[in-house]
This record gives structure tokens, C-alpha cells and sequence, in this order.
């Protein structure tokens, strides 16, 4: 079990949603994890934790996340959502069109969602293509079903003027995008506000229509020149399309087929002139 800690963060439900159990701690290893723990000892859905730091979290293909103590957004929920294993995806699009949502109504800010997972800065601004956020979601299945769903999220709030090298530019927070602080617990409940009405509508087609149709006018990666980077090789070409079970789908520069691409790397390339 997790133990609460009083401090900056809510430690009450957020009115008029399932998160009726905000948890704040100052380290942890991976607030998956602790979910995910938790899920496989039966607790209900709805449970929230957020860290100050993290000394274990990590990404898509086991990447490792990290952030200076009280500088990020670090947070994880533990969902029970009645959705088809095929729908799955469909949690991470929930939680990625919520963060965005949640930065414009907060920061301002308006990311766009890099297939898969990711937040990113878009074009226009001099941090155009940086990374803001990464999501993660793990499901736990039983006997075909899924019993649980950790949606865990990595968010760049209020990070030092001056980054590592290695990160420099690649990476960059909100406070260097609108230029002071950003209020984390104000993000949280945003997020969580906007997630709970995204999760509604997963039980419907026309919810399920709508989620995917904000994927699309959000995302940073359709219509621009990308390099998919696959398990037996890579290629480029132009990303048309995110299909209805969260595929992209690329027309290769070589060979002029629309090729759909369900695991993998994407790098956005340069747009041809």
C-alpha cells in the first residue's frame, strides 16, 4: 500500500468524477507499479497517485522517464473501464487528448499528440517538435477480459531554465513555453475533469467516433513526413491516417502503399519543400 503524505497536491476526491482517492507521495519508484499492485489486489477503480519524483518510471519499451524532484507531473490512475481488449488503446487516446486539453485550459499551451503516446510542441513555436509528455498504459487481462487499466502520464511542468545536453532538444516543460510557473495540482484536476468525460463515452460508438476524430485534430504526426522504425527494418514516408483501432497509417516513399503501422518507432522527419 501507498502511503499518503500531506503537501502541495489534493488529497480529496475531485467533485463530479471516479477519482474519489487522490494519493500524494514525495518518491516512489513508479507510480504504475504501485497501481498496478494495488489493481492485482482487488481495489476498486478511481484510485489516483501522484509523485513528486519517481526513481523507476518509464515508457513505451521500458524507456526510462526522468525529472527533477517537484518538477513534473508525475501521476498515475487505476481504472476498471468496460472496454474490449481490441479497445484498449483507446484509455491512452483518452488520457493524451485530456493532457492536452488540460495545458490549454491551464497554461495556455496547446501540444499535439505524436503517435503514439507522446505530447510534443508543436509547429510554430521556437520549441516546436520538443517533447512535453509521455503516456502510458498498462491492462491487466483475465480469462480474455480486462480487469484493470494503469494510465500512467509524465507531464513537464515547472523544469530549470537550463537542461542537460542530452536533453536539451528534445525535451521541454511548460514553464519554458509560456514563461513562469505552472500550478501542478490545477493540471491534475483539469486532466482528471477531462479524462472522466472521456471515459464516459468509451462504452458508445459515437463516443469511441469522437475520442478518435480529437486524436486526429490533435495530432502532430498526420500529414508530415515521418521514419517508421520497426523491429525488422525502417522506412519513410507520409503519415495519412490513424485508423479505429489506433493504427498509423503511412504511405511508404518507396513503394506508394498505404502501410499500417501497429508497434514501432515514428520520427518526425523535416516537411519537403
Amino acid at each position: 500500500m501507498v502511503a499518503r503524505m500531506e503537501g502541495s497536491f489534493a488529497t480529496r476526491a475531485v467533485d463530479g468524477t471516479r477519482f474519489s482517492d487522490v494519493r500524494w507521495v514525495a518518491d516512489t519508484g513508479s507510480t504504475n507499479k504501485d497501481l498496478l499492485e494495488e489493481a492485482a489486489a482487488g481495489a476498486p477503480e478511481g484510485i489516483v497517485l501522484v509523485a513528486d519524483h519517481q526513481t523507476a518510471g518509464r515508457g513505451r519499451l521500458d524507456r526510462t522517464w526522468s525529472a527533477p524532484p517537484g518538477a513534473s507531473l508525475l501521476v498515475s490512475v487505476l481504472l476498471r473501464p468496460s472496454v474490449a481488449p481490441e479497445h484498449a488503446f483507446l484509455v491512452t487516446a483518452a488520457g493524451a487528448v485530456a493532457a492536452c486539453q488540460a495545458c490549454s485550459e491551464v497554461a495556455a499551451v496547446f501540444p499535439g499528440i505524436k503517435w503514439p503516446n507522446d505530447l510534443v510542441i508543436v509547429a510554430g513555436d521556437r520549441f516546436a517538435g520538443r517533447k512535453l509528455a509521455g503516456i502510458l498504459a498498462e491492462s491487466v487481462v483475465s480469462d480474455g477480459r480486462i480487469s484493470a487499466v494503469v494510465l500512467g502520464m509524465g507531464l513537464n511542468v515547472n523544469w530549470p531554465e537550463v537542461l542537460p545536453p542530452e536533453l536539451a532538444s528534445i525535451a521541454v516543460a511548460l514553464d519554458h513555453v509560456v514563461g513562469h510557473p505552472v500550478d501542478r495540482e490545477k493540471l491534475l484536476v483539469a486532466w482528471l475533469r477531462h479524462l472522466e468525460g472521456w471515459l464516459d463515452r468509451l462504452g458508445t460508438d459515437e463516443g469511441r467516433e469522437l475520442l478518435m476524430l480529437r486524436v486526429r485534430e490533435m495530432s502532430a504526426t498526420l500529414g508530415r513526413p515521418v521514419r517508421v522504425e520497426l523491429p525488422d527494418g525502417t522506412f519513410e514516408g507520409t503519415a495519412v491516417d490513424v485508423g479505429p483501432e489506433g493504427h498509423l497509417l503511412v504511405v511508404d516513399d518507396a513503394t506508394g502503399d498505404v502501410v499500417e503501422v501497429t508497434v514501432g518507432d515514428v520520427v518526425h522527419l523535416r516537411h519537403r519543400t
